[in-house]
């Protein structure tokens, strides 16, 4: 594995209809968005996991954690965690939990910034939300505030 500083990483937006996916290289310390991934219930089509796994190579994944605004942990919190732990059962890469507060509402203002319409199952912020996710990891990681 690379050491800390050149890992490639990959982002998740946990969601029950749709799982948000960036990928981000340590070194250059910013994100991009990826198609997102149809859920079920927070399952994914596996195997849809497995070629982003496979094309990317990934010595990371991170999960946004959705905690609530008092730090408790609520029933999607247990549920992103859950998504983590399989990542990791299935694909043997280390799995980080990160706090995505806020992320979501983030995303929407960026996306209406750009125009979008406000029809967020038609056209969702979940990469965007994963771009945020990841790209705040990063600065943690650098010691520097949130994003």
């Amino acid at each position: 594995m690379p050491r800390t500083g050149q890992r490639l990483i990959l982002g998740f937006d946990f969601g029950t209809r749709r799982i948000g996916v960036a990928v981000a290289n340590e070194l250059i310390g910013n994100a991009r968005e990826l198609a997102a991934l149809p859920a079920r219930d927070g399952i994914p089509d596996w195997q849809q996991v497995a070629a982003l796994v496979k094309e990317w190579q990934p010595d990371l994944f991170v999960v946004g954690l959705p905690l609530n605004m008092d730090d408790s942990e609520s029933v999607m919190s247990t549920r992103a965690r859950k998504f983590g732990n399989r990542l990791y059962g299935r694909f043997g890469v280390v799995c980080e939990m990160a706090d995505e507060r806020g992320s979501t509402r983030e995303a929407k203002a960026i996306a209406k910034e750009a125009g979008h319409r406000g029809n967020y199952r038609a056209e969702s912020v979940d990469g965007i939300a994963a771009v945020l996710i990841l790209e705040s990891w990063l600065a943690r990681q650098e010691g520097l505030p949130s994003v």
